[in-house]
């Protein structure tokens, strides 16, 4: 096996030697970039955060920068203006994904909602999530679900608040949003009351974000893909086969209810989705369903967990920030009632801080990569049909020429401000823009909102002993979505009660 590896090395290396000099002159006008090494080109400038070396190299080499990473020339833009000609200038051009070996590893990759072509396909997918399950009349129908596991969350913390001990914002906003998106789409909840189901999706889901985002041979040199040299396929397609097993108990207990009681509905989304399969010539079946509600799951509860867990941290290493969220909710809402969320359009402060930590940590940092379909002419270079691009919306939201102090966290800056994460300020896109961008933000808008509006309100919030304000580790994890390195941990409390 070794000889083996290390004959393709060996080949590859002239390989790609021999198209380097054939190509020259073809690419004068692909933009510039850093030189890389033989073979492997700028894969170890990567590093373990490539969203931060990328934007230190965008420093050098100009908001539009190329880079070869093994065999794949991979475009990076890092300015509003790139990412507007690419993402809506040349929209159709690009709206295709590169699918990283890890998420192949899954059973029918080609039927996701994240990886799969703009096509036919992609576009039945997409029309079904938007008028079944994120329009503004279904999401109004379904506030009552997210009240009651906002409702739960609440009780769970008030356990903590009268014992006194730290709370692990991140897995129960996680645990909540995961609730959430079992009840939406199959009428359950997946995490039992306490919680302690949720640390095993924890784990499932994160092992899946954090494979996606590594640097994987399989993906930059194809030929060594069947090798699987650094075990990604291997350890993540566990993973999928767990959650593809939970999914499988749900879906066929549901088709038994089916069948013996056809009037029997429970009007959830895999209701929606099985009526789909029965019809002719539908795309939908039971078994290529699957990958689409995993791709619900992950996107809706990871990113919605990580971005309260932000919020939380960045209050708390802020505190006059969070005595301002505090004093917003007391005058709006006073101190006796739940938060509702018909409430959450008067809080405009609120609304600011989460604007402002999805600017500072947005939950893909890079986004989704693209796919250019066909030669485009951007920022006056040249991307080239199969060119790999990549979208560095965690540098473009940090960027100084456009947002005053930019690494301060401070939610002032949006207030009054039209600036929004819709995909039309092509500064500020944590949910990405174009045709593929975040078709659960309303409902990511929505729960965010209503889960950090209510703990705040709930409980007056601090850091366990011999952590403060100013040592509050805030390093962030690279994976797809950007996590917090050490899971943030808070004690609740109630002003004037004994603790």
């Amino acid at each position: 096996m070794e000889t083996e590896i290390l004959l393709l090395c060996i080949t590859l290396f002239f390989f790609f030697l021999l198209r380097r000099l054939l190509l020259k002159s073809h690419f004068k006008k692909l933009p510039p970039g850093p030189t890389g090494l033989p073979i492997i080109g700028n894969l170890l400038q990567l590093g373990p955060s490539p969203h931060e070396s990328l934007s230190q190299m965008a420093k050098l080499y100009g908001p539009l920068m190329s880079l070869r990473l093994g065999s794949v020339t991979t475009i990076v833009a890092s300015s509003p203006d790139a990412a507007k000609e690419i993402l809506h200038t040349h929209d159709q051009n690009f709206a295709n994904r590169p699918v990283p070996d890890s998420v192949a590893a899954q059973p029918n990759p080609e039927d996701t909602l994240a990886w799969v072509p703009g096509d036919h396909r992609w576009r039945n997918r997409r029309r079904i999530c938007s008028t079944q399950m994120f329009t503004a009349q279904r999401l109004d129908f379904l506030q009552h679900l997210r009240h009651r596991k906002v409702h739960q969350l609440l009780a769970h913390m008030e356990k903590h608040c009268h014992a006194g001990t730290p709370v692990d914002i991140g897995s129960l906003a996680f645990a909540t949003t995961l609730n959430l998106m079992s009840n939406t789409i199959f009428s359950v909840d997946i995490v039992d009351p306490d919680y302690v189901a949720a640390q095993e999706f924890k784990e499932l889901v994160w092992r899946i974000m954090e494979d996606a985002g590594k640097a994987n041979v399989s993906d930059y040199f194809p030929m060594l893909k069947r090798f699987d040299l650094q075990g990604v396929r291997r350890h993540v397609q566990a993973s999928y086969l767990r959650l593809h097993e939970i999914f499988d108990e749900i879906i066929e207990e549901r088709l038994k209810v089916r069948v013996s009681d056809e009037s029997t509905g429970h009007g959830d989304f895999l209701d929606v989705l099985l009526d789909r399969c029965q019809e002719d010539g539908s795309d939908f079946t039971v078994e290529n369903i699957k990958p689409l509600i995993l791709d619900l799951f992950i996107a809706g509860s990871d990113t919605s967990g990580s971005t309260t867990e932000w919020a939380m941290a960045e209050l708390l290493h802020n505190p006059e920030t969070l005595q301002k969220a505090r004093k917003e909710l007391l005058e709006v809402i006073g101190p006796e009632r739940e938060i509702k969320e018909s409430d959450i359009d008067r809080l405009s402060y609120i609304h600011a801080i989460v604007k402002e930590t999805l600017r500072l940590h947005p939950p893909v940092p890079l986004l989704l990569p693209y796919l250019a379909e066909n030669n485009a002419e951007v920022c006056g270079y040249t991307i080239y049909k199969e060119n790999q691009v990549l979208i560095n919306a965690w540098s473009i939201s940090r960027d100084p020429q456009y947002w005053t102090d930019p690494l301060s966290f401070k939610p002032e800056r949006f207030l009054g401000s039209n600036v929004d994460f819709k995909g039309r300020d092509f500064e500020y896109i944590p949910f990405g823009a174009g045709r593929r961008i975040c078709p659960g933000l309303p409902l990511a808008h929505r729960m965010v909102n209503l889960m950090l509006a209510s703990i705040l309100h709930a409980f007056n919030w601090k850091l366990p002993n011999g952590i403060t304000p100013e040592n509050l580790d805030m390093t962030e994890q690279y994976g797809i979505t950007l996590k917090k390195a050490v899971s943030l941990c808070a004690i609740p409390y109630i002003e004037g009660k004994k603790e």
